[in-house]
């Protein structure tokens, strides 16, 4: 028995389509895998992984978090945020703090060890990712993050852009 194929033929305006988006892909994951290697490279330096650098980065900049907060900064799940955060703790980097206004939550924040180790490499960790990102003009930069960011979104399901 014959059987016929009933799924609909892609036109070739949809063929061009996929394969630009496919290409956008392959060129997004590369540079982000590039740049991701000088910057853990970077961080490798100092002894901290790139999601170590991150949680003590956002702390760094925005003063005690709440660990949800800092997780939901960091893309990371409940668990392993609790696990970086037990790291930090125990290399003297970070510390909990009780909320005062809530006995479950828990505050993180930078020792003076760890606001000291931030202050000694976080110049130099922004110019490696200055000198990963130099490719392009601080324009094409600053048009690069729109787009990103509008693409992001729209991959996200809140259909904007």
């Amino acid at each position: 028995m014959k059987t016929t194929n009933t799924a609909p033929r892609a036109t070739k305006a949809s063929d061009a389509a996929t394969a630009t988006a496919l290409k956008l892909y392959v060129v997004l994951s590369r540079a982000q895998r590039a740049i991701s290697e000088r910057t853990q490279a970077d961080l490798e330096q100092h002894g901290i992984s790139i999601t170590e650098f991150a949680i003590m980065e956002a702390l760094h900049h925005k003063g005690p978090l709440l660990l949800g907060e800092v997780q939901r900064k960091i893309l990371v799940s409940s668990g392993g945020i609790t696990f970086l955060v037990d790291k930090l703790i125990e290399r003297g980097y970070v510390e909990r703090k009780l909320c005062p206004t809530d006995r479950r939550a828990r505050y993180a924040a930078l020792t003076r060890s760890g606001a000291a180790l931030m202050k000694e490499i976080f110049p130099a960790h922004a110019a490696a990712i200055r000198q990963a990102m130099s490719g392009l003009a601080p324009a094409e930069q600053k048009e690069a993050t729109a787009l990103l960011k509008r693409l992001g979104l729209r991959a996200a399901g809140d259909g904007k852009g």
